[in-house]
């Protein structure tokens, strides 16, 4: 059993992104995720819902394309609050952009698509926890089928940006280990096994269905690397959480820096995890 386990409030902030095109991917998480750019300079820009940031883009010229082998993110998942603000995302998708998939978890409904450097994009709305299935042990149980996408249609208010409320639900990562993955987002960071599914493994804190995914789906074999995922947070309640984190990665396994708000590790696949309170 766990015994250090993160506080129930613990949540996913935000994700950055590398790029050697900052403006086209600015238009893109605009104009179709619906994020409002909320600051912006040749270097990188900063967007998000109302004054909350969510989503960093680090601009870079030289920025090489991520390789086939190289670990690193599968999907961002932005989080919205209502089946109408989905049915607004499904009518910007279809007007600027394609829809790569639609699916039912049965914890939530969910869009896919793809931004213009190939990294992922979910935006999904949950169902109410009380309607999660769950198994004996009470850990979360996720499915996947084909989503009805009329009763979004019918839902949509006409909206261009997605409303207050919004955040990033999870982080998706493909990893190259699915044990090395466990030793330090549940063993050491004190993240919850919710789900095991062939080749992926989906933990949590407090009970949620996940803040963070990994699979091995596409054999990647080589740390983060190029363009794509560069760093995202995870967000604590009390300073007591961050402290026990600080001790647990004190052992010299993993790089550790000390941040303005909290500390910076470089966890397997050189994946950076900022955790803050």
């Amino acid at each position: 059993m766990n015994t250090n386990l993160l506080p129930q409030e613990t949540r996913i902030g935000r994700t950055a992104l590398r790029t050697n095109d900052l403006e086209e991917l600015v238009e893109f998480y605009r104009d179709v995720v619906g994020l409002s750019v909320l600051r912006r300079s040749d270097a990188g820009s900063v967007l998000g819902v109302g004054d909350t940031p969510l989503l960093v883009l680090e601009g870079g010229e030289t920025t090489p394309e991520r390789r086939g082998s190289d670990a690193g993110l599968f999907h961002n998942a932005f989080r919205v609050p209502s089946r109408a603000a989905l049915g607004d995302a499904l009518a910007r998708i279809r007007e600027h952009w394609r829809l790569d998939g639609a699916s039912d978890h049965d914890v939530s409904e969910a869009l896919y698509l793809a931004d213009p450097d190939g990294n992922g994009v979910e935006i999904y709305r949950d169902y109410p926890r009380s309607d999660w299935p769950r198994d004996d042990d009470g850990r979360v149980r996720m499915g996947t089928s084909p989503l009805d996408l009329e009763p979004l249609e019918a839902a949509a208010a006409g909206a261009s940006r997605l409303p207050a409320k919004t955040d990033v639900g999870h982080v998706h990562l493909e990893v190259s280990s699915l044990e090395t993955f466990r030793d330090f987002y549940v063993d050491t960071a004190g993240f919850e096994i919710q789900t095991e599914a062939p080749n992926a493994l989906f933990v949590s804190a407090g009970g949620y269905h996940h803040h963070i995914g990994a699979n091995t789906w596409n054999r990647r074999s080589e740390p983060a690397g190029g363009r794509g995922l560069s760093w995202f947070e995870v967000i604590l309640p009390e300073t007591e959480a961050l402290d026990a984190i600080r001790e647990r990665t004190a052992d010299g396994r993993y790089t550790v820096a000390e941040t303005d708000a909290g500390i910076a590790v470089t966890g397997p696949d050189e994946i950076e995890v900022r955790f803050r309170v």
